[in-house]
């Protein structure tokens, strides 16, 4: 397996720029997301690593060789396609043995090979049959196995689940993460499914119109955004922004909204003007005594918990509360936010506001 390294890649179609000087590092044995709406550029990136795209510039490391001008068949690396991809004419055990039947490897080793990937992907009682009649998860598991079993130094993966159903795609998002820690591969996978990235990856990369939005583990993408648009992306309900106008300058930490003030993490760098305050839905608490007010508009019941839609003086907040607390609509309650769980956006670029010992945030009007 291998390091991946891409630094400063650029794609252009004619006058479209599809990729625009992208750069981060995907780690030896990481299972790695490239995340984005469809026409942000993931997989337009994953075919440029995999050599099936050139970069109009930019370098591609893969094992420390710069490859970025280098043809597919010469990165040793496998792709496994959405759509399957396998030969109808040809059973089970030959798709998965046609890339080292190709390569000339005498017919014992091939059949032991095969053999050993079958029994991982549990396949083995399905060798001799035809991929036409296959359901889908099977034909995704021959996918699979034709692709692992050249031992390659990366497998690239262009969202291989989007074509099954809801609950086969869950488990075999399962089955696939397992068989990544099995092999401990080098994986980079397309999708444009939030709860599927942050299911799977170790390192997630957040695409939009081109750009990396932000790079990083799951759990700092989900609590600590970097732009709206990831915190809007990523969640579900997404994160709340509520609107407001003030400036940044040195001392205590607090934000104040409809004449009430809040605490707010010592994350401000400076700016005036229009801002935002952010809030995950489960980081909202409904308390009568809190002083800024919201009229409950309505709810949804989850079964544990209920999504509570309130209308505030800033915007419309969603708040999810445990199923039994006493919600009902037209209720006015007051809404308390932890200072921990809050983050700030310059409202203008939509970027989150860095974090600065000492800093306080006073409102204008």
């Amino acid at each position: 397996m291998a390091q991946i390294r891409i630094e400063n890649v650029r794609k252009d179609f004619g006058s479209f720029t599809a990729v625009q000087s992208s750069s981060f590092t995907i780690e030896d044995g990481e299972f790695f997301m490239l995340l984005g709406p469809s026409g942000c550029g993931k997989t337009t990136t994953l075919r440029m690593m995999a050599g099936l795209e050139l970069p109009t510039s930019g370098e591609i490391y893969i094992d420390g060789e710069e490859v970025g001008m280098k043809r597919a068949s010469e990165r040793d690396i496998a792709f496994v396609f959405q759509m399957f991809a396998l030969y109808p004419h040809m059973n089970v055990g030959k798709n998965i043995s046609y890339p080292l039947v190709s390569q000339g490897m005498p017919k014992a080793q091939v059949k032991k090979k095969v053999g050993e990937i079958a029994e991982i992907l549990g396949i083995t009682d399905i060798l001799n049959r035809p991929v036409g009649g296959l359901s889908g998860g099977d034909r995704q598991r021959v996918a699979l196995g034709r692709a692992i079993v050249r031992d390659p130094k990366a497998f690239f993966m262009d969202e291989p689940l989007g074509a099954l159903d809801a609950e086969f795609r869950e488990h075999m998002a399962e089955e696939l993460r397992a068989l990544h820690d099995r092999m401990n591969a080098t994986t980079v996978y397309v999708t444009h499914d939030q709860l599927e990235a942050m299911q799977m990856g170790d390192k997630i990369v957040v695409m939009n119109h081109g750009v990396v939005e932000q790079f990083g583990i799951p759990q700092d993408i989900y609590d600590w955004p970097a732009t709206k648009f990831v915190a809007e992306f990523i969640g579900s309900p997404p994160m709340n922004f509520l609107n407001f106008n003030g400036t940044v300058e040195p001392g205590a930490v607090t934000v104040a909204m409809s004449d009430v003030s809040f605490a707010v993490p010592q994350q401000i760098d400076g700016a005036n003007g229009a801002l935002t305050f952010g809030v995950r839905p489960e980081h909202i608490r409904l308390d009568d005594a809190a002083p800024f007010k919201g009229r409950v508009a309505a709810t949804e019941y989850l079964g544990t918990t209920q999504i509570v839609s309130l209308d505030t003086a800033n915007g419309t907040v969603k708040a999810r509360v445990a199923s039994s607390d006493p919600v009902s609509v037209g209720q006015t309650t007051g809404l308390h936010f932890d200072a921990r769980t809050v983050t700030l956006f310059d409202a203008d670029s939509g970027k989150a506001l860095k974090s600065h010992a000492n800093a306080k945030v006073l409102v204008n009007g």
